[in-house]
C-alpha cells in the first residue's frame, strides 16, 4: 500500500505522512521549498518504520511538474492506493491591498494545483478501478470568512466543490472526501498575534487548536477500508464551535 500527501515536508503533511508511514504504508513525500525537511522525513519514517519513501520536489501549480512527479511514482511503486492533496498556500493581506496576482496564486496552488494532481491520478485510479482521494480544505470555506483571507477562503470553498464533482466522476470505484479543519498548531498558526489567537480560542469549544496528529488520524482512517461506505463527505474537524 502506497500514499502520495502532497506539501508533506512539514506541518500537516509531514503528520500525514507519519500516520500511514506508521501504519505500514510506503510514502510520497512532496515538497517545492522545504528540500531539507522532506530528507530528514525521508530518513525518519524509513529507519523508524521500514517502509520506503519517496522525496520529489513538485510545484502543483505547474502542470508540466506534476506530470513529471507522477511518472516518477509510478515508475518507481507502479500504483497509488491513496492520493491526499495537502498541499495549499496562504497568503493573508489586509482586504485594500491585497493584489490580483496574489489571488490567483493562491488559487493556481490551492484549487487548480487540487484540480489537476486528482484528475491525472484519479484517472489512474479509474483505470485499476481502486483508489481513496482526500482533500484538504477548511472551515475558512464553509463559514468561518476572514476578510485577509479573502482568496484562502475562495480557493477552500472551491476544494469543496471540487470534492463533490470528483466524488460523482470517480465512482464507484474511488472514494473521495473532504476534511475541513479549523485552526491547527502549526508554523502558519503560531504567527498570529497573541490577541487574535486568544479571541479565535474563545470561540472553540475544546478550548484549544488541534494537534497535526489528530487531523492526520482523521486522513489515515478515510483512506482505509474501515472508512469503506464513506464517500462525498465534507467533514468537519474544528474541535466545537460556540453558538
Amino acid at each position: 500500500m502506497n500514499v502520495l500527501v502532497t506539501g508533506s515536508s512539514r506541518g500537516l503533511g509531514k503528520a500525514i505522512i507519519l500516520e500511514y508511514a506508521k501504519n505500514g504504508y510506503d510514502v510520497v513525500i512532496n515538497y517545492n521549498n522545504s528540500k531539507d525537511e522532506a530528507l530528514e522525513l525521508k530518513n525518519y519514517v524509513e529507519s523508524t518504520f521500514k517502509v520506503k519513501a519517496l522525496v520529489i520536489k513538485c510545484d502543483i501549480s505547474k502542470e508540466s511538474e506534476i506530470d513529471s512527479m507522477i511518472d516518477e511514482i509510478y515508475r518507481e511503486f507502479g500504483h497509488l492506493d491513496v492520493l491526499v492533496n495537502n498541499a495549499s498556500i496562504d497568503l493573508d493581506q489586509d482586504f485594500e491591498l491585497k493584489t490580483k496576482d496574489e489571488f490567483m496564486k493562491t488559487l493556481e496552488v490551492n484549487l487548480v494545483g487540487t484540480y489537476l494532481v486528482s484528475k491525472k491520478i484519479g484517472l489512474k485510479m479509474k483505470e485499476a478501478k481502486k483508489g481513496n482521494i482526500i482533500n484538504i480544505s477548511s472551515t475558512n470555506g464553509i463559514d468561518t470568512p476572514y476578510p485577509e483571507s479573502i482568496d484562502y477562503d475562495a480557493s477552500k470553498a472551491g476544494v469543496i466543490s471540487l470534492t463533490h464533482n470528483l466524488a460523482n466522476y470517480f465512482g464507484p470505484y474511488i472514494r473521495v472526501n473532504a476534511i475541513c479543519p479549523g485552526w491547527i498548531n502549526t508554523d502558519m498558526s503560531r504567527k498570529i498575534s497573541k490577541d487574535f489567537k486568544e479571541k479565535e480560542l474563545d470561540k472553540i469549544l475544546l478550548g484549544r487548536f488541534a494537534e497535526p496528529s489528530e487531523i492526520a488520524n482523521l486522513a489515515y482512517f478515510l483512506g482505509t477500508d474501515k472508512a469503506s461506505y464513506i464517500n462525498d463527505s465534507i467533514i468537519r474537524i474544528d474541535g466545537g464551535v460556540k453558538r
